[in-house]
């Protein structure tokens, strides 16, 4: 068995607490995981990734055109994501953009991206998981609305109550409720 997801977003979205996450509940189901992670100007904002190899891996390092998932936090990072993947990939992205106050480039619409991600490729699923983060009852929980939103994914490697699990193990008891809920509505915005 090997899966192998990218993950990318904005710093200050929580790329790299839901990677852990993932790494944790991969080990709780007995398979083993290797993760890179990459930063960037994080503090200010900018891009940030992680790499996850679930199975039996010598690197950490997705090669070019073999993550089975790409997993995003903002549309332009989708595009930015896209050398990892490849036609049959699945595409699970955020539709909410943070567009940087400091440039005088326009964003592309939304739409746009979407259209063109579902004509090259075969999998894609947009989520507004910034709305449904804000709907659970706090934009922090933005993360844990995407990693309900893989786990709703028939080939994704965890199972949700592991995923669930090691959330619990990794965040403060306090928030919970609202990650649970925050799951559940990533969860149900795919299965449907």
């Amino acid at each position: 068995m090997s899966y192998n997801i990218y993950i990318c977003g904005v710093g200050g979205q929580g790329i790299i607490k839901t990677s852990v996450i993932i790494g944790e509940a991969a080990m709780n189901q007995g398979l083993n995981v290797v993760m890179s992670e990459i930063h960037g100007m994080s503090q200010r904002g900018g891009s940030v990734s992680t790499e996850l190899k679930i199975g039996d891996f010598n690197s950490s390092i997705i090669p070019e055109g073999n993550a089975d998932m790409l997993l995003s936090f903002e549309p332009i990072e989708t595009i930015r994501g896209l050398h990892k993947v490849n036609k049959d990939s699945k595409i699970v992205y955020n539709t909410h953009p943070i567009v940087p106050s400091s440039t005088n480039v326009a964003y592309p619409s939304v739409d746009s991206i979407t259209n063109s991600l579902k004509e090259n490729f075969n999998h894609v699923l947009p989520i507004d998981a910034t709305k449904l983060a804000m709907e659970a009852g706090n934009i922090l929980s933005l993360n844990m609305v995407l990693l309900g939103a893989v786990t709703a994914d028939d080939k994704f490697p965890l199972s949700k109550d592991t995923v669930i699990d090691a959330m619990k193990n990794n965040l403060h008891k306090k928030f919970h409720d609202l990650n649970l809920k925050a799951i559940e509505s990533g969860y149900k915005s795919i299965k449907g």
